[in-house]
């Protein structure tokens, strides 16, 4: 199961933010990352300014910079009256007011389609979605999936949670999934029986407390990692 493209509503993250959501530290951002479900986020553009290495996977990628700038368009100012009618539900420390949100949704956005006809040509963007990556196996260091695993539990079942966690553990020797609440800012339904579901599979799954917060209760992320079986004792001889 996967979101229609038209139902998709472009709103970007900035660079410090997926710092912070996935506790990046400077040796996570020398290797080899892949963002899941990026969006028009200004991570991509932000480190491969600095010369980190960094592939970003969307479905929106298929579309081109003056069809996102036209989608932007359409959605920005339902999106930020969705958030004043709901403003209970978010933490307003660094982020103050509805408008700063904006301010700098539309910076990391504005950053986003400054880079992305460029970082099509040189294959930082692409288009695909989970739970099928067109990625080589163990192709990336670490994998991070920024709301949409676990956010839209009503919509995406369990089983789409656990394919597309394998699929990301197939292409990355790490996987960081934020945040693992639902929207209501509750635990997502899914994540107990996923976690169960990735140990019997011998992936150890550690959840972490990350130094932001903007939506209630939503300050921590899935840390996954593949754990080889302990080798069974050979007989004596």
């Amino acid at each position: 199961m996967s979101f229609a493209l038209e139902k998709v509503v472009p709103w970007g993250r900035s660079f410090e933010e997926y710092v912070s959501m996935f506790k990046l530290s400077e040796d996570d951002l020398k290797g080899n990352i892949l963002g899941c479900s990026d969006g028009p986020a200004s991570f991509n553009s932000s480190l491969t300014n600095q010369g980190g290495t960094v592939t970003s996977l969307d479905p929106i990628y298929g579309l081109s910079a003056e069809e996102i700038q036209k989608r932007i368009d359409e959605t920005y100012d339902v999106v930020l009256e969705q958030v004043r009618n709901n403003k209970e539900d978010f933490v307003w420390g660094k982020i103050k007011t509805p408008r700063e949100l904006g301010e700098i949704r539309m910076q990391a956005m504005s950053a986003f389609l400054s880079d992305f006809p460029a970082g099509i040509k040189a294959g930082r963007y692409v288009e695909g979605s989970l739970p099928a990556l067109p990625f080589a196996s163990q192709q990336f260091d670490l994998a991070v999936c920024s709301h949409f695993l676990f956010l839209y539990s009503e919509p995406l079942s369990e089983d789409f949670h656990v394919e597309s966690i394998l699929e990301l553990c197939r292409v990355a020797r790490e996987v960081r999934i934020f945040p693992i609440i639902e929207f209501g800012s509750n635990a997502s339904r899914h994540l107990d029986s996923v976690i169960s579901r990735l140990k019997q599979q011998n992936y150890e799954s550690l959840i972490e407390t990350v130094p932001y917060a903007f939506q209630k209760n939503g300050n921590q992320m899935l840390k996954i990692r593949r754990v080889e079986p302990a080798a069974s004792a050979s007989s004596a001889t």
